[in-house]
């Protein structure tokens, strides 16, 4: 998008400081972080933004903050949102979430059911190269364990959102994985052998931790309920489709298609039933698209006012050496992945640098673009206005800021990549890459 000041402007960024300060302030002070909904935080900082400049014409403004709005990854994400909502609530309504849960509950010893939930999420996550769509499927299933046991329900949904990010991180069919290999112009499949290696240590650790946190939280008493492995099949058919290499809308639509004849077949609801469930799913993330569409303007404001470019400037302007190199790269994706709550869209956009950076500097592209990766996905799945944790909470029906205490992999990915860097890792000369 054009920009007005090609130097870049703190001001711009005004309209971003406006929603943190009212959202994270208010619920400091209130000790209630829903005493203001992000909905609300959003619309006032989206008018803030739209005020500023009065010697631009608001129909200007305007005509920005809609083509932002309108950005294709926006629009994506909102029906991402749509269709998961659908899914979750057919599924559920189907029976097949009481019935995975009832499910895992059997076949897991309870010590590991909620590591085995983050190796579960890591898998499908992967496999459907979208942490949206992992969490579509299994946000659900994370709120019946917690419904089964004495496990928070935090502590199981943040569970959920570190196995999708570990997918979105690493994933050769991942949007993010896409956009870091293209702009640093290396393979796929090298920069997925550099990234496993930097970020192994982190899952593992999660799965330790995971373990220790659980193995004594009352799961030898919980529910293990009658389970039909025929009310599974659309979490089957999801993990499926998707090592098919399946688009995750028609992935999603589909589901809720498997879900629906599922349900009506076995008579688990009527016809009516099902297409109130259909509808309930969809208004239930009519919210939540709305953040999105008001977030996604709001940065396109922000953007032509160039207060991203204000961003890069200040990230990049200290580096003189390769590792503080490696670092601006660092710092650069995630401020931005700050700024604009997208990890995808903050890899398009700094991207490039980063390569310039890289090149200077004589940094391995495969590192270059892992870093652009994990610290994306790191910021990602920390933010409480992040979408993978907004439609994990949206479905759980709890705050997102309480999720940041359990968000145990996406802080280790982060510290995994930060290790990387101090270490100078991996130091294997077959990675070393050839400029």
């Amino acid at each position: 998008m054009e920009q007005i000041d090609k130097k870049g402007s703190f001001i711009a960024l005004l309209p971003l400081i406006v929603f943190v300060t009212l959202f994270i302030g208010t619920g400091l002070i209130k000790h209630d972080f829903n005493f203001l909904p992000l909905n609300v935080a959003i619309l006032i900082a989206a008018v803030f933004a739209c005020a500023m400049y009065p010697k631009t014409p608001l129909a200007k403004k305007l005509d920005i903050f809609t083509k932002g709005a309108g950005h294709p990854n926006i629009l994506l994400m909102v029906f991402v949102f749509l269709m998961a909502g659908a899914f979750s609530e057919t599924a559920k309504s189907m029976g097949a979430v009481s019935s995975t849960v009832n499910l895992g509950l059997s076949l897991i010893p309870g010590q590991f059911l909620l590591a085995g939930l983050f190796i579960v999420g890591a898998f499908i996550s992967v496999a459907m190269g979208t942490s949206m769509g992992t969490v579509a499927a299994l946000a659900p299933v994370g709120v019946g364990i917690s419904e089964a046991t004495d496990i928070s329900l935090a502590l199981t949904i943040a569970t959920v959102v570190g196995g999708a990010m570990f997918g979105d991180n690493l994933s050769m069919i991942s949007d993010t994985t896409i956009a870091s290999v293209r702009t640093q112009k290396t393979k796929m499949s090298d920069k997925f052998k550099m990234n496993f290696l930097i970020v192994l240590p982190g899952a593992i650790l999660t799965v330790v931790i995971l373990w220790f946190m659980t193995k004594d939280a009352g799961m030898a008493d919980a529910s293990q309920g009658s389970y039909n492995l025929v009310k599974v099949i659309p979490y089957l058919f999801v993990l499926i489709s998707a090592l098919c290499g399946m688009n995750v809308l028609l992935v999603l639509v589909l589901g809720v298609i498997v879900a629906s004849l599922i349900g009506l077949i076995d008579g688990s609801f009527t016809l009516g039933d099902n297409l109130k469930a259909i509808s309930d799913g969809l208004i239930g993330m009519q919210d939540i698209s709305m953040i999105a569409l008001l977030i996604g303007g709001m940065i396109g404001l922000i953007e032509y006012h160039s207060g991203i470019k204000w961003l890069l400037n200040v990230v990049t302007k200290r580096v003189n050496s390769k590792r503080g190199a490696e670092f601006g790269i660092a710092g650069l994706v995630s401020v931005t992945n700050l700024a604009t709550a997208n990890n995808t869209i903050s890899i398009i956009t700094t991207g490039p640098l980063a390569k310039e950076i890289a090149d200077d500097f004589q940094i391995d592209r495969r590192k270059s673009a892992s870093i652009l990766d994990i610290f994306a996905s790191t910021i990602q799945g920390i933010i409480p206005y992040g979408a993978q944790v907004l439609a994990a909470t949206s479905v759980a029906g709890i705050s997102t800021v309480s999720l940041l205490p359990y968000s145990f992999y996406p802080y280790l990915l982060g510290i995994c990549g930060i290790v990387s860097i101090l270490i100078g890792y991996p130091r294997n000369k077959k990675l070393k890459a050839d400029h």
